[in-house]
């Protein structure tokens, strides 16, 4: 019987949202701390176009660290209308 080997070049990073509610997503990469996403974990293009829309900062970010893997998991706050301002 041959012993399993762990491969050092199989490797995995994944990254997460997770929304004020709790709901966790996946997303294709990291986002720096106090980037304004919107409801999909995609960074908005800023200046904003307006203040009256569902979007997101990141405040926290952990990274849990695993043999051959690194979750990291971006936490999200809802923004106020009036904090979206000073994004316009």
């Amino acid at each position: 019987m041959r012993a399993l080997r762990y491969d050092s070049r199989m490797f995995t990073n994944e990254y997460f949202v997770i929304f004020p509610e709790g709901d966790i997503q996946e997303i294709p990469g990291r986002l720096p701390i106090n980037s304004v996403v919107d409801i999909n974990g995609r960074p908005l293009p800023l200046p904003l176009p307006t203040n009256r829309m569902v979007a997101f900062r990141v405040h926290k970010i952990q990274t849990d660290e695993d043999k051959g893997k690194n979750d990291t998991y971006h936490f999200l706050e809802l923004l106020s209308a009036e904090e979206l301002l000073a994004y316009i």
